[in-house]
């Protein structure tokens, strides 16, 4: 039983009587006659553990936007309900108003809405829904928690995609789509035209030039349908907080933004994200639905505190990749796990692929850096400023074994990461 607010100004109301008759007995008739009116108002209540609720909650929603969950609550029993419902949900799905009140006449139901806006990637379950049946009078009511299941895929915000635009007006350029062209050998053939001085003589097509009886050469231009794979780190350097959010948030805004430029462009784009195993991995995906698998398949992925290892990462790139490929390690650029675990097996991914890592710094090391203010400040950024030197050597060992090394603030890590794309296409890298 749990009394009301009205309940405990029903008992306050007992110092009139007190006062007019000032005996002990007069308090204790009067607190009974309270606790008795309570008692009966309870049990006329309708039992809220016969009420029946079920959820309906949307499947997914993206970080910040508003979804809708709506809950029915069915009245079975010949009383009416007369209630305080709670449709619980854990704090980051964002529940504005959890609380209803709802009157639910015998036999029938209604239906409550709860806003969502969550703040948090990953699956959020709904909790219990309490139900709290107030008796007739309004003095006291009984309460129950009922397991209604429902769970929110809450997928990345992608606020990277406001860098797409340019982007790909930049990739129309390089396509010749536009007045802009690119020149270059490239491996895809396109077309004959006649030999001018100049050309690469390597290029005649003496076949054609037998039939025509002319020299002819063939042209070539950047071949389409490359492959892409984006791994994620997601071991434990993934969960430094970078800012407000982890930094694997930061690493899955630049693999989104990445894979719909190399779409855009034609490439094929897989994803994998591991720590000591694989916890995601999208492959065969292709146009519109792409972009939709991967969020789907990394909302739910967490940072694991333990160490990625490498020897699995070049496994799982070797059994997923059997051509020349541009592969993208999302991780943090971290000297004992750059020198312990990729730097002996850098070699061979250089070997066989283009390789880029790209990584998130910390905009906390870069305020120390700045920070001359007193004599532990200086401490702090003399600290700071030896670990930029150990990232910079880390970095430097990587370029010299083949590796391409972006290091960026968080939110400026996706479009750093689309222009060494760019960049790389370009140059005929890929």
């Amino acid at each position: 039983m749990v009394p009301t607010p009205r309940a405990a100004l029903l008992a306050a109301l007992g110092a009139v009587p007190a006062a007019l008759w000032p005996r002990a007995s007069t308090v204790a008739v009067w607190v009974g006659l309270v606790v008795l009116a309570c008692a009966v108002d309870a049990a006329l209540a309708a039992p809220p553990r016969r009420v029946a609720v079920a959820r309906q909650a949307p499947g997914s929603v993206r970080v910040g936007e508003p979804a809708t969950s709506v809950l029915t609550v069915t009245n079975p029993g010949p009383r009416p309900l007369r209630a305080l419902v709670r449709d619980a949900w854990p704090p980051s799905a964002g529940a504005a108003t959890d609380r209803h009140r709802v009157r639910v006449p015998p036999g029938e139901r209604r239906r409550l809405r709860t806003t969502l806006t969550p703040t948090r990637r990953g699956e959020r379950p709904a909790h219990l829904v309490t139900v709290r049946s107030v008796g007739p009078l309004g003095l006291a009511a009984r309460q129950a928690s009922l397991p209604a299941p429902a769970t929110v895929r809450v997928l990345p915000a992608f606020t990277a995609r406001r860098h797409l635009p340019s982007r790909l007006a930049r990739l129309r350029e390089m396509d010749g789509r536009t007045a802009a062209t690119v020149r270059g050998q490239g491996t895809e053939f396109d077309s004959l035209r006649e030999y001018v001085i100049g050309d690469d003589v390597r290029a005649i097509d003496w076949r054609a030039t037998a039939r025509l009886h002319d020299v002819v050469v063939r042209t070539w231009r950047p071949e389409r349908d490359r492959r892409v794979l984006l791994v994620v780190d997601s071991a434990r350097l993934s969960a430094a907080r970078l800012g407000d959010a982890p930094r694997l948030d930061a690493q899955i805004e630049a693999a989104l933004l990445l894979a719909a430029l190399a779409a855009r462009a034609g490439d094929r784009v897989d994803l994998v994200a591991v720590d000591d195993q694989v916890r995601a991995r999208v492959t065969g995906q292709h146009g519109p639905r792409l972009l939709g698998a991967l969020a789907a398949a990394l909302a739910p992925v967490e940072p694991s505190l333990v160490e990625i290892s490498w020897s699995a990462v070049t496994q799982v790139v070797r059994d997923m990749l059997s051509q020349r490929a541009l592969v993208v390690l999302l991780t943090a650029l971290e000297p004992a796990a750059v020198t312990a675990g990729l730097l002996p097996v850098a070699h061979a991914l250089t070997r066989d692929h283009t390789v880029v890592l790209a990584s998130a710094a910390d905009p906390e090391v870069a305020a120390l850096r700045r920070d001359r203010g007193d004599v532990d400040a200086v401490f702090d950024a003399a600290a700071a400023e030896r670990a930029a030197l150990e990232r910079a050597a880390a970095a430097g060992a990587l370029r010299r074994r083949g590796v391409t090394v972006i290091e960026a603030p968080a939110e400026e890590l996706a479009p750093a990461l689309a222009d060494t794309y760019l960049a790389l296409k370009a140059a005929g890298r890929l």
